[in-house]
């Protein structure tokens, strides 16, 4: 089972869309409210994903011509010196075989991480180890949730 990882194209628009939307609604819905996670899925529309691309790099994880996850790094509101990740996530099947850190490695070697002194990530509840395990610190010691529900998680680069 080999892993590729790949630059987004707009026909992948539609696979992330669904995978987000599972994500949402089988696994975030365990930390959050039903009713918000179903807003979140409907936000995340084909047409979100490919606009979101525009601004950032995409990235799709495949294994044997499948989509298993997906990865954006965005710069922070246009900063050289600041990056963002975005819409990281795995379907929810392949969950805690490596494919989330091996996308966030492939996103370490992007050139907007690269270039940053800092990356921030808009952590889920549910995301908030995985970060934590992969050097990420809150960015807030309170580790209080932004308006969106997301905690604010950072690394320095």
């Amino acid at each position: 089972m080999a892993l590729i990882i790949r630059p987004f194209n707009n026909n992948d628009a539609p696979k992330i869309a669904l995978l987000l939307k599972r994500n949402f609604l089988e696994i975030n819905s365990n930390d959050y409210p039903l009713v918000q996670m179903h807003k979140l899925a409907a936000e995340y529309t084909p047409e979100k994903i490919s606009t979101q691309a525009i601004f950032g790099h995409t990235y799709v994880a495949e294994i044997n011509d499948t989509l298993v996850g997906t990865g954006t790094i965005c710069p922070f509101w246009n900063s050289q010196t600041e990056s963002i990740i975005l819409s990281l996530f795995v379907q929810p099947e392949f969950h805690g075989q490596g494919i989330g850190s091996a996308i966030m490695k492939y996103l370490e070697q992007d050139e907007f991480y690269l270039r940053a002194n800092r990356i921030e990530v808009p952590a889920s509840r549910t995301a908030k180890e995985f970060y934590l395990h992969l050097g990420y610190q809150l960015k807030h010691a309170e580790g209080i949730e932004d308006e969106n529900g997301y905690i604010r998680m950072e690394k320095r680069c």
